[in-house]
């Protein structure tokens, strides 16, 4: 039982897909409104998530996707609309979480995935929750630095290739 069966691959595809497309929504939450929590330790969060499911493409041999999602993901109007938006995100991914953790009899691939799960849910989703009730904290809360010249994010985790995400 070493070979992958294509359900699994397509499982570590759209988790790894999932958690780019987390990290970049939450890395560009925080290049409009500054650093504010919970954004910053979620956007910490998941790089580990992605470093996780990269040491499982690794493991089996599978070539790493890059990163697509820079200058895709949504931009948001305000704060609010940000942590509205990454509840309902966050809703989701335990959704998905569900669904993957059926494709395999792995312990090292349900590991992940209930790992990856257990913290969308039990830790992401609840501080998004009270972040869409008005508790967001940092040097940026509640201003919007788009006109501004709002930064790019330097480093992060890397997909293939040496991109950034």
């Amino acid at each position: 039982m070493n070979e992958l069966t294509p359900a699994e691959v397509q499982a570590l595809h759209e988790a790894l897909d999932d958690e780019y497309q987390s990290w970049t929504t939450y890395d560009q939450v925080i290049a409009d409104f500054g650093e504010l929590r919970p954004f910053t330790n979620i956007r910490d969060a998941e790089a580990r998530h992605i470093e996780a499911l990269v040491g499982l493409f690794r493991r089996y041999g599978l070539p790493l996707p890059a990163n697509t999602w820079p200058g895709r993901v949504p931009r948001y109007a305000s704060v609010q609309a940000a942590c509205e938006a990454a509840v309902a995100a966050e809703i989701a991914n335990g959704q998905m979480y569900e669904r993957l953790l059926t494709t395999t009899l792995r312990s090292d691939m349900l590991g992940v995935l209930r790992n990856l799960q257990a913290a969308s849910q039990q830790r992401h989703l609840p501080a998004f929750q009270r972040c869409a009730q008005g508790g967001c904290r940092g040097g940026g809360e509640g201003q919007h630095r788009r006109g501004r010249g709002a930064r790019p994010r330097a480093g992060g985790p890397r997909g293939t290739a040496g991109n950034t995400l």
